[in-house]
């Protein structure tokens, strides 16, 4: 199983930090462990984790000091582990930078998919794409084609970093839906087919007989370069 990241449980009750690091080294991540606020803010800096799920009730150093201390010198991303009546000590901690939180008792499935999830959203976007003489420069919003730059507009070039994201994959019209048009459009997936065709048009030395953006039939698109 490829390594998903490292993450820092913060967890003064050892079965409950047993059960987590085993859901989570089950997952892919490698596990690192505090019983308390300070030695899990010691660990926090020394070793950067990729994400911390920090508990609010811990002795010697109480979660939200925790954290307010770590957020004086990192950006690390946080999930907060929190018994269902800690309304205050949630908003304090979301309000010191928090990223997310889990009330206990929760579902360790329902975690580990709440870690991935923060961490999708925590990655550093993806700044420069090139496979199949096609380069797109995401932050400038420019695309190239065998050197010379094409004009996409904002869907089409969507569409086509999307698909240079996961070469080989095939995304269903739904997933591009999603991903391009956002999870509030509920519009006709045959949206993505037109805007493709233009795409092709830009990008494809013959669009007719596509070499970069295949389309799976009855499925969806997929670049392959």
């Amino acid at each position: 199983m490829a390594r998903q990241g490292t993450v820092l449980i913060v967890e003064d009750e050892e079965a409950i930090r047993d059960l987590v690091a085993f859901h989570l080294e089950s997952a892919g991540f490698q596990v690192l462990q505090a019983a308390d606020g300070e030695e899990g803010l010691r660990l926090a800096l020394e070793t950067s984790p990729d994400l911390v799920l920090l508990d609010l009730m811990l002795p010697i150093l109480d979660g939200v000091s925790m954290l307010r201390a770590l957020r004086r010198q990192s950006r690390v991303p946080v999930i907060m582990l929190t018994a269902r009546t800690e309304e205050i000590g949630r908003v304090r901690g979301l309000e010191l930078g928090a990223d997310d939180y889990v009330g206990k008792p929760f579902s360790p499935r329902e975690l580990v998919a709440r870690v991935k999830a923060v961490l999708r959203r925590t990655d550093p976007p993806t700044e420069h794409l090139a496979a199949g003489g096609v380069e797109i420069d995401v932050a400038a919003h420019r695309c190239y084609v065998d050197g010379r730059e094409r004009e996409l507009t904002l869907t089409e070039f969507g569409l086509l970093q999307a698909l240079m994201e996961r070469p080989g994959q095939v995304l269903t019209r739904e997933m591009l839906l999603e991903k391009v048009w956002g999870y509030d459009y509920y519009g006709d997936a045959r949206t993505v087919d037109v805007h493709v065709r233009h795409l092709r048009e830009k990008v494809e030395a013959e669009p007719s007989h596509p070499r970069l953006i295949a389309t799976v039939r009855g499925v969806g698109y997929r670049f392959a370069p």
